[in-house]
């Protein structure tokens, strides 16, 4: 049995449905199962077990010698959220309760890092372990996901193989329950739906132009195949970047967008807003070497073939 956590959220649902289309069928999905536009990501992936969250531990338990792999991948997500400790809780300690587990069982384990806890990128975005105790984050989000990534560091009892991934900005389907936290790309389709037009953040630094800050946006089918990569792979145990290694501008993004529906270009800027304003990221790009060096040579989809297959396969089919 494979076990995928926040089954019926964004990136857990994408990897379900990989899973089973490259023949896993033993796939058991753990999530609160509570929100129904979730649940409706889950209709076409038969599962062999739904668990409810906080029944996972005991099942686990139970059921610790049928488990082959374990993809935790559910937690609270929300960067604005500073309620530290609902993030300590749902984040940092229950991925801490698997670790444990899993360590015990030796179960091997991916489980979801952000590229949150890089902050301002002021030490970068390389994944190097020596420099992960010296990153910043800007939100108890990243400082979940950060105090998380060191304390794995540390253990000595440890799954037989583990691997933190810290995701960059990813998008694709199945991402409509996220609301503000959904991707640009799911904001421009449907503001240029609505109003023809989109509009973005403003730049309020000077080293860039309006439009031209720059993220590592990567299709959430490109992180699914490292997933299963690194499922395959069982060994070089540690923290690993998961972007695409190229960053592009919000301009580029927005302009595939368009490009997507068949429609001209027309963007136009509003001021950052002043609640973000200060912690607002100008520049992100991961560091993709280390993953390289294990022998992942899977290309990453590019920019505008992604978001053309998000917008015309899947938005424009809502």
């Amino acid at each position: 049995m494979i076990v995928v956590t926040g089954a019926a959220g964004f990136i857990g649902s994408n990897l379900l449905k990989t899973l089973y289309n490259e023949g896993y069928h033993a796939l058991i999905g753990v999530d609160h199962f509570e929100n129904p536009i979730k649940n409706k990501h889950l209709e076409n992936i038969p599962l062999w077990e739904k668990v409810n969250r906080d029944e996972f531990l005991p099942w686990l338990k139970a059921n610790e010698k049928e488990v082959e792999f374990i993809f935790h991948l559910g937690a609270r997500t929300d960067t604005a959220e500073f309620d530290r400790d609902l993030m300590n809780k749902l984040n940092t300690q229950y991925t801490k309760d698997v670790w444990t587990a899993c360590s015990k069982f030796q179960i091997p384990l991916v489980y979801a890092s952000s590229a949150a806890t890089y902050g301002m990128g002021e030490h970068g975005f390389s994944d190097d372990e020596d420099l992960i105790e010296e990153l910043r984050p800007l939100n108890p989000y990243g400082d979940s996901k950060q105090e998380l990534d060191v304390w794995a560091l540390e253990q000595r009892q440890q799954p037989f193989f583990w691997a933190g991934l810290k995701f960059f900005n990813v998008y694709g389907p199945h991402e409509e329950h996220k609301g503000r936290m959904a991707s640009v790309v799911y904001h421009a389709y449907h503001q240029i739906k609505k109003t023809g037009g989109m509009k973005l953040f403003r730049s309020h630094n000077p080293d860039f132009e309006d439009g031209k800050q720059l993220r590592d946006f990567i299709s959430v089918e490109d992180i699914c195949f490292i997933c299963i990569f690194l499922m395959h792979h069982r060994k070089d145990s540690g923290i690993y970047n998961a972007g695409t290694g190229k960053a592009r501008s919000f301009l580029d993004l927005t302009n595939a967008v368009f490009e997507a529906l068949d429609q001209p270009s027309n963007i136009s800027f509003i001021d950052t807003p002043l609640d973000i304003r200060d912690k607002y990221q100008y520049f992100t790009e991961a560091k993709m070497d280390k993953l390289r060096s294990i022998g992942y040579d899977k290309g990453f989809i590019g920019l505008e073939e992604g978001v053309r297959r998000y917008v015309q396969e899947h938005l424009l089919k809502e």
